[in-house]
This record gives C-alpha cells, structure tokens and sequence, in this order.
C-alpha cells in the first residue's frame, strides 16, 4: 500500500491492499472508499467519531489508540498527526519535492515577508504561491485562510494543486501551531526563515520555552530532515533569539540585521510615513532602495526578504525591483485616505511586540517628519479565549506611547468584553493612566489617558470625532480581519470600513 510509505506503523489490523479514493480527518467529509484518520484536535478527539467514518464508508482507519471492534483496516501508529501528514503527501504525489519551498517563522512579520518574497519572486519571473494569515493564493485562486498554516491534508492537496497551475515557488507562514500539530510534517523545504520572537500564544503553549521550541523544529526538524539540495536558513541576529533557533542548522545560514556581523543590512537610513529610503548590504555589494513600507519592523521585514532572495541566488537589481514594487500589504500599516487631514492607520498589531513596533514607528515618523504633527489615539482591544498574559502588557505599551487609548473590544468570542478589557486596564495602572470619562472628552488633549467604549465600532467613531487636524489615529489588532466574533458567532465587521464611514460623519 503505497500511501503507508515512510510512515511508523505500530501494527495493521485487516487487509491493507485496498484502493483508497480520498482522505479525511473530519467524519463529515468521509466518502465511499475513504481512509480516514483519528487526530486530536484542540476541542475535539478524532477518536470519538471513528464510527461515524465507517458508516460514511471509510475503508480504512488510521488511529492510535484501540477504540473497541473496528471492522475495517485499522492502521496503528503512535502520532496519528504525523502520520496523517505523511498519508497526506503520498496520496497527493509529495507536491512538496516539485516546489520550491520557503517556510517563515517568527511572532510577528511573517505576512508582511510573504508579501515581500512573492514580489520579488515575480519580479523574477516565477510562479509564485502564497500560504499565510491573510490567504492562499496561487494563479488566479485567492482562497480565505482558515489558519496560517492548513491542517496537514488540506496543505498538501493545496501544493498539488499549485503544481498543476504551474506553481514553480511557494512561501508559507508556518505558525507555531502548525509546527506543534506537525501540519508541516512531509513537506520538504528549501529555506526556513525566522523574523523575530516575543510572547504570544501562551493560551495554547503555556510557557515561552515551548513556544520558542516549537519554532524552532521549523529549522532543526523540518529544514534539516528535507532532502533538497542548496538548503539554507535565514535568521534575524538583531533578536535576541536569532542565533539560537539555528542552533544544530548545519546549512548555510544567512544573518540579517543593522549589526556590522550581518551579511544583509542597511545604511543611509531614512524613515518617514511616506516609506523608508536606506542603501542595502548584501555579501555581492549593495544598491539604494526606496519602500511604500513604513516603519523600523518593516525595514526588517525587507532585510528579512533580501537576505532570502539572496540565498536563494537572485540578482540584486531583481530584489530591489521586487521590493519597491510592492505598495503595501492588507491590513498592516494600511492607511485610510481622508481629506480631513487627520492620519488614519489600520494595523493588525495584537501581541504587545507589535503594537510597540507600530506606535514606535509612528512616534519616530510624527516627530521627523510632520511639523507640529498633532496627538496620537490608539485604538485596540485584546481577543478573547486567547493569551491572557498579553492583555496588561498591550495596555502598558499603548499607553506608554500614545496621548490618548480607547479602549474596547477585538473579537471577545466567549468571554465577557469587560472583563477582557479590566485585565487590559493593569497596564494602564502600571503607568498611573489616568481614565476619562464623557463629560471631559476634550481634556486628554492637555494629560494622557484612555476611555473605555466597549462596543468597536463606537470606539472607532469616538477616536475619529476626538481627532484634529495632523492628528494620528491607529486602529490596532484586527487589520485585515473582516469580522467580529462575538460568542460564537462571526459577524461581518471590518476596521477600514469603520474608519471610512465614521470620517464620512466628521
């Protein structure tokens, strides 16, 4: 049974020569012929819903552990994920090995990377796949990402499908999750990228270590058990973690950063929120470069693509026009136009990291480049069934930076808006913020402070009538996110939108 190559099986139970159609990990999508495997999810055991594939007609299990009689082939293993990964690879030809693969990882800039690549890439003259927060996309395909990283089935079928559009190269977001849950698991790569590391996640990891450790299988697991040729890691030495997760790495390892170690960096260094200007340093010479991108963490974002364009042999002139090329990204640093003159940006910080490196970025652009450039309003809230360690140190960072945060809700999910927002609200204690209430809305103008608006689409509005001219205002956390979900429900809701139809009202 040619699907079973390359996987541990503890034991086989029944007849393994048998013509399998298709695959499923869900007990809805079992079909006549199917072989069907039992993987743990976050809230649910595939175990549970063994019975229910059978009487879809799936002809075989892959399982592991003993779930009572079983009267279809039942195939044993001890990591029915990883197993599932290899099954997956096998029944859709081991796409992976006809493409030319990039995984990113880090906690934030991953998506603005991807982007980055995939310009360049083109630039190049390639067939370029996506895989990442905001979609997968490939040719004409845009399909919306229902995790940064697919389940292990639903990626392979997807590489497939590129190699048949003629997809020559593909760079994916691996999340840490993905990388926990072996979604990656029979994927060959190329090169495996890291971008930066600060906390997030500790709802599903629990402690940074494992956090951290679940990254780094990226390098140490995935990059150096693939089989291709020319291999090679890129790595952010400025992060405090860049040398570490390439530790065992006995590949060529490219070092990005703005230290003289770095084998691609950049001088010159121009930043403004019309983009970045600097001269570039790679291992083969340099060249000038001019960014829509805005911000510091975005310079990183760049090196982070050069370094990998490099590695992968382009020319320096392609990297230059793929950079340049790119106008911006969804939801990150995205701008809304407005003739009102007040600065509206859009962003999908939601880690205290990265709403720092946004409000940084602002502060540094307001001060250099806009005479008499006005107060800052910072609007964000914490999503809810997430990290709770996050939520005080989000509120010490907006805070710190801005002269006034509204503060509400992101996606709440099952937990109480307010009780969300009272945990933020520690932050604000750290640093003696003071609160204001309705009846002195024009007095933050003269003292810091933060408002309370539980509902996000009245924040947004009260952020924007609070606004003046040259006045900036961020809408942080849920950037290209075109819902809210609150309860169990995911209702249409969209921050540029928000922003939009309460300036059309100013």
């Amino acid at each position: 049974m040619k699907l079973l190559e390359g996987l541990e099986i503890r034991k086989i139970v029944g007849e393994i020569h048998k013509e399998i159609e298709g695959i499923a990990y869900h007990s809805g999508q079992v079909g006549k012929n199917f072989l069907f495997a039992a993987i743990r999810g976050l809230e649910s055991d595939g175990h549970r819903f063994i019975g229910e594939a059978i009487k879809k007609g799936a002809e075989a299990i892959l399982l592991e552990e003993d779930t009572g009689m079983i009267d279809r082939t039942a195939i044993f293993v001890s990591n029915s994920r990883q197993a599932l990964a290899r099954v997956a690879s096998n029944f859709y030809g081991d796409p992976s090995a006809r493409l030319y693969l990039i995984g990113i990882t880090g906690t934030n800039g991953k998506t603005t990377t991807t982007y980055l690549l995939e310009s360049i890439l083109k630039k190049a003259g390639h067939g370029v796949g996506v895989i990442g927060t905001i979609n997968y996309r490939y040719g004409q395909k845009v399909i919306p990402a229902l995790n940064t990283t697919p389940e292990s089935l639903d990626l392979q079928r997807i590489l497939k499908e590129m190699v048949q559009e003629g997809v020559s190269h593909v760079i994916m977001e691996v999340s840490s999750h993905g990388l926990d849950l072996e979604r990656v698991y029979g994927c060959q790569f190329d090169g495996a990228v890291f971008t930066n590391f600060t906390s997030d996640h500790l709802d599903y990891h629990q402690t940074l270590e494992r956090y951290f450790q679940s990254k780094q299988k990226l390098f140490n697991e995935f990059l150096m058990r693939s089989q291709k040729d020319r291999r090679f890691a890129v790595t952010n030495l400025d992060d405090p973690k860049g040398e570490e997760i390439v530790k065992g790495v006995h590949l060529p390892i490219l070092r990005y950063g703005l230290g003289d170690r770095c084998d691609v960096s950049a001088t010159e260094l121009s930043l403004s929120l019309e983009g970045i200007s600097c001269r570039i340093k790679t291992p083969k010479g340099g060249f000038p470069l001019r960014s829509n991108l805005i911000g510091r963490f975005n310079l990183y974002n760049i090196l982070a693509a050069v370094a990998t364009g490099f590695g992968m042999g382009l020319s320096l002139e392609i990297l230059k026009d793929g950079i340049e090329a790119l106008k911006g990204v969804s939801g990150r640093f995205e701008k809304v136009n407005n003739p009102k003159g007040i600065h509206v940006i859009v962003d999908y910080a939601h880690t205290h990291d990265a709403l720092e490196r946004v409000l940084s970025a602002i502060r540094d652009t307001m001060a250099h480049s806009v005479p008499n450039c006005g107060k800052l309003i910072t609007v964000f809230g914490c999503g809810g069934d997430r990290d709770r360690t996050k939520r005080p140190l989000m509120g010490e960072v907006a805070g710190r930076y801005s002269d006034l945060v509204v503060l509400t809700s992101d996606n709440p999910r099952t937990e109480d808006p307010l009780a969300i927002i009272e945990e933020v609200e520690r932050g604000f204690q750290s640093i003696s913020l003071k609160q204001w209430h309705g009846n002195d809305m024009e007095a933050w103008r003269s003292e810091r402070g933060y408002l309370k608006v539980v509902n996000r689409s009245e924040a947004i509005r009260m952020a924007i009538r609070l606004a003046r001219s040259k006045d900036t205002v961020l809408i942080a956390g849920k950037g290209h996110e075109d819902y809210q979900i609150i309860g169990k429900k995911k209702i249409p809701f969209d921050d540029r939108i928000e922003a939009k139809r309460a300036l059309e009202e100013v």
